[in-house]
């Protein structure tokens, strides 16, 4: 049995389903069970963090999400191990490197989770994306609307990964060896720019799109509204350092899952829909 917490997340969902066409037992925690929309074969049951004693039960591994905890990592993974798993893949953050600012509130989520992680006694794989595809999912609302995208940093460059390679690689940590005490950093095949990004989604859904760049003030609360003010905050400067900075660049997705990693253009096929009016 394989515990896949966030479930209903991009990776999570993207997870869930590889490990059920493999014919997996899986065990999918969510908040809200009756709006999943999970595969049938895959069990899901509702997360509670005050009652975590019955979620692990006959698991072996976990799938982890930082946030999926409900903020009670160590309770989590007392749970965890108690019900006799062994292993945990986390999905961490690719922030976390030699040299980064370990203020950052984003690096200092993550890297709290790891070392708790690393402290529980349970056999560990991070996973450690850079930037997702999926955050272009922020402009979904303007292109639905129109024909122009307003947006932070029009030339900052990000290699972004789709969120089934990251399952990818999920799955193969999970289900094969070798992958015990290893962190995997993980990208997209290629550098972009948030215009090139705009123009592959105008290409996917076959209309004329143009990115207009405002000041990160206006597009904060904009692009992440339901996103707490200091994250925004953490992440616009982030998004600000990468303008004219080469992105890091990995092969981790071929490597571990013997397919190359998906390129933006391809991402923004397999998402027409949801930028359609």
């Amino acid at each position: 049995m394989i515990v896949v917490t966030g479930a209903t997340g991009n990776v999570g969902r993207a997870l869930v389903a590889r490990l059920v066409a493999d014919g997996r037992a899986v065990r999918a925690l969510t908040r809200a069970p009756e709006t999943a929309g999970l595969p049938d074969k895959a069990e899901v049951v509702q997360f509670r963090p005050d009652d975590q004693a019955a979620l692990f039960e006959g698991a072996d591994k976990v799938f982890l999400y930082v946030q999926g905890a409900g903020g009670r990592m160590p309770e989590l993974l007392d749970a965890a191990r108690t019900a006799g798993v062994r292993q945990v893949v986390l999905l961490s953050s690719g922030i976390i490197r030699e040299g980064a600012d370990e203020t950052h509130p984003i690096h200092a989520m993550h890297a709290t989770a790891e070392r708790q992680i690393r402290d529980s006694g349970l056999a560990w794989t991070f996973l450690r994306p850079n930037a997702f595809a999926t955050n272009a999912l922020q402009w979904a609302p303007q292109i639905r609307a129109g024909h122009t995208v307003r947006g932070v940093f029009a030339d900052m460059l990000t290699a972004p990964i789709h969120e089934d390679d990251i399952a990818a690689v999920a799955e193969r940590a999970l289900l094969d060896d070798g992958h015990e005490g290893a962190v995997h950093r993980l990208t997209g095949p290629a550098a972009t720019t948030n215009t090139d990004q705009i123009a592959a989604i105008g290409r996917a859904v076959g209309r004329d799109l143009a990115f207009v760049e405002v000041g990160p003030e206006e597009a904060g609360p904009l692009l992440f509204p339901q996103t707490p003010p200091e994250l925004v905050r953490g992440l616009l400067k982030t998004f600000a350092d990468t303008v004219g900075v080469a992105p890091e660049i990995t092969t981790a997705v071929e490597e571990i899952t013997g397919s190359p990693a998906r390129t933006f253009e391809q991402w923004a096929k397999d998402h027409t829909t949801d930028f359609q009016p």
